[in-house]
């Protein structure tokens, strides 16, 4: 069997980045158990929080760079 996996890691190795990082989340998906439906309905009321809370003002965002940076000095800093 690791010689299957193998040479499908091979072959998915020659993909696009995009095709990759779609088959990756695919894999992933494939691995996770159906979600219950009070779980799903409380992440969506989350996530429509959060977006409100973005779009309104109330909180603001920093780019990937500025959080890349900050974690970066905290494992600097240990």
């Amino acid at each position: 069997m690791a010689k299957d996996v193998t040479a499908l890691f091979r072959d998915a190795s020659e993909l696009s980045e995009q095709d990759r990082a779609t088959l990756a989340g695919l894999l992933i998906e494939s691995l996770e158990a159906e979600p219950e439906p009070d779980v799903e309905a409380a992440w969506l009321a989350e996530i429509e929080r959060r977006v409100a809370d973005v779009e309104s003002g109330a909180i603001q965002t920093i780019s990937w760079e500025e959080v890349r940076r900050r974690l970066l000095d905290r494992l600097n800093a240990r």
